[in-house]
Order: structure tokens, then C-alpha cells, then sequence
């Protein structure tokens, strides 16, 4: 295959693969922060991740309150894009313990995305439409809360102004550095290989 189609191939790979990953965890990101399930943007996630879902909770029961199920589907929708691009390449698949740790970092590396830009979208909308009642602003806050609340414990508001979201950026940039930038170099991740990353 030419190496024009096989980036071609990859690109949709990754974009199709990608935002449906994305549509699981934030799936699972949800159900962790109990944001209402009946928000118009949860229905739309549950409409888009059931098919494939439902058929695994038979299987893999939820397990303190996390749905193990949609971790599973995440993985496995990862490690078959990784598949499908490196074959698209031309490679060999490595062993699946290999491809699962890949996989696993670039989930890691997801949540770590979806949290950095939710509180980018806090940011934003606190300063432009603190009250708004819209369902995609609704779900925005509601997912970043329970990693904010533990934050503002330790350093409350300072006269009306919330530093928890600068702190939480750096813990997140430290954690990519520290934790994801090690996984990758341990693991030999191919660089534009992961979905989430």
C-alpha cells in the first residue's frame, strides 16, 4: 500500500477509533462523577455506547461503583485501532500484553486530555455564563467536580477567586511528564500511535 493511503488510512483509523473511545470514557467519567443521566449530551453518550456495551455488562459486572465493562470496551476498541494502523504500516503485531500496555497509556493519557480541556471549558464558561443552565455547560462542571472539590479543601476560594483549576493543571502537566512520558518510554509507544494521545 502507498504510503499516502496507509496515512490516510491512519488518520480515519485514529478519528473514527478516537472519538469513540472518547465517547466510552467519558461514559465511564461520568458514571464516576454521578452527573445526571438524564442530561441531553448523557443520552446522547449512552445512545452512542450501548450497542456495544450492553452485550459486555452481561459478561463483566460493574465493580464499586466503576463500570468495568466500559474500561474493557475502551481497551479493546484502542488496542484494535493499534492493530489496524500498524498493519496499515505494514508491521508486525507485537504480543498482546505489549499492545495492551500501549493501549492503557494512551487511556491514561485520554482521561488526562479530557480533564485538561474540561477545566479549560470551566475556566471559560465561569467567566462568560457562570449561571448557565445549558445541558452540555451542566455536564461540563458536573464531570470536573470531584477532582475540583478535593482541591478547594486544600486551597479555598481567595477572595471569591477559585486558584483550585491552576493547581490541577500542574498536577495534570506533572502526571503527563512524570507518569505517561515514562509509560511511553518504557513501553517503546510508537509516537502518533495512541488515540488519546
Amino acid at each position: 500500500m502507498s504510503s499516502s493511503l496507509a496515512v490516510a488510512g491512519s488518520y480515519l483509523i485514529q478519528t473514527l477509533f478516537g472519538l469513540y473511545v472518547l465517547a466510552i470514557m467519558l461514559r465511564f467519567l461520568l458514571q464516576i462523577a454521578r452527573a445526571d443521566f438524564y442530561n441531553p449530551v448523557s443520552q446522547a453518550i449512552v445512545k452512542v455506547t450501548n450497542p456495544a456495551l450492553r452485550p459486555l455488562r452481561r459478561i463483566i459486572p460493574g465493580f464499586g461503583g466503576l463500570d468495568i465493562s466500559a474500561l474493557l470496551l475502551a481497551l479493546i476498541v484502542q488496542m484494535t485501532a493499534i492493530a489496524l494502523i500498524l498493519l496499515l504500516h505494514g508491521y508486525s503485531l507485537p504480543n498482546i500484553l505489549l499492545m495492551a500496555g500501549w493501549a492503557l497509556t494512551g487511556l491514561f493519557a485520554l482521561v488526562l486530555n479530557i480533564y485538561f480541556f474540561t477545566l479549560i471549558a470551566v475556566i471559560i464558561l465561569s467567566w462568560v455564563a457562570p449561571h448557565s443552565r445549558n445541558p452540555l455547560a451542566t455536564l461540563v462542571f458536573q464531570l470536573v467536580e470531584p477532582i475540583m472539590l478535593p482541591m478547594r479543601r486544600i486551597i479555598p476560594p481567595l477572595g471569591g477567586l477559585d486558584l483550585s483549576p491552576i493547581f490541577i493543571f500542574i498536577l495534570i502537566n506533572l502526571v503527563r511528564i512524570l507518569v505517561v512520558g515514562n509509560l511511553v518510554e518504557l513501553l517503546g509507544v510508537p509516537r502518533g500511535l495512541m488515540l488519546g494521545m
